[in-house]
Formats: C-alpha cells, sequence, structure tokens
C-alpha cells in the first residue's frame, strides 16, 4: 500500500469500523486539481445509499479536522458491489475460486492484463489459472484487481 494511501485508510478505518462497517478499500486518484478518493465500505446486511450518505458525511468531518489531500478533491463512498476490486491477501484468499480480472504494474509475458480463476494465495503472492497454467503475481505487482461477476441461466 503506498503511503499516501496507508495515511488516508489510518484515518478512514476507525471512522467505518465504529459505524459498524468494514473498510473494504481505497482508491485514491491524484488528478492535480481534480483528484479523487472512493472509499469503499462492506457489511454483511449489505449497504444502502443511505450508509454511503452517513459515512461520506462523517470521513469528510475528520478530513476537515485532519486535510490529509491538498487541494480540491471529490469524495465518493461506495459498497464493492458484485465485481468488487481486492486490495488485501485476506480479500483474494476470501475469493479464491472466483473468476478475477488483473492489471499488473509492469508487464509479464507481455501483457498486463490477466483473467482467470483465482486458485488461491501462497505467502504474498496471489495465485490465478488461466486455461491450463498457473501464474504466481507477487501482490505488490498488482495495480488493479477485480472479481469478475457470474450469473448463472
Amino acid at each position: 500500500m503506498a503511503t499516501k494511501d496507508a495515511a488516508l485508510h489510518a484515518l478512514i478505518e476507525p471512522v467505518v469500523s465504529a459505524m459498524g462497517f468494514e473498510l473494504w478499500g481505497i482508491d485514491y486518484l491524484s488528478q492535480g486539481k481534480h483528484s479523487r478518493l472512493v472509499v469503499y465500505i462492506d457489511h454483511a446486511d449489505g449497504v444502502s445509499v443511505d450508509d454511503c450518505a452517513d459515512v461520506s458525511r462523517q470521513v469528510s468531518a475528520v478530513f476537515d479536522v485532519e486535510d490529509p489531500i491538498n487541494g480540491e478533491y471529490r469524495l465518493e463512498v461506495s459498497s464493492p458491489g458484485m465485481d468488487r476490486p481486492l486490495f488485501t491477501l485476506e480479500q483474494f484468499a476470501r475469493y479464491a475460486g472466483h473468476k478475477v480480472a488483473l492489471k499488473l504494474r509492469v508487464p509479464f509475458d507481455g501483457r498486463r492484463k490477466f483473467q482467470g480463476l483465482l486458485a488461491g494465495v501462497e505467502s504474498d503472492e496471489v495465485l490465478v489459472r488461466l486455461d491450463d497454467e498457473e501464474y504466481c503475481f507477487p501482490i505488490e505487482s498488482i495495480d488493479q484487481a477485480r472479481v469478475v461477476p457470474q450469473f448463472e441461466d
């Protein structure tokens, strides 16, 4: 986790936990004057629009005091959804057996995007099965990862 993400996570996590939610993860996209912070929250009973609005107000209040982001930014609070992003080894382990889409920070075998069955985790590596091959990606080499929703007929 990048230093800025770690600092933001440390500020946001206690607020989200105190409200009874799990902080699933954060995406901080620094884009000059138009930065964006997406906070993903989860709960066993699901997450409503009102839950997102409540958490947004509380996080905004903390950010008004702590001022962790220079300049203007847009705060979004969301459920991870069915195509949830995966941020930690624990999350990858929870979704073993599901189809995932990964984007790597640097190309591996000439490509950055992989989609296959999440076979699990081993040490600090994510195991993904594509066709008859299994790939091991160190978690720090993964730029983005999402669960691919599967719909049954």
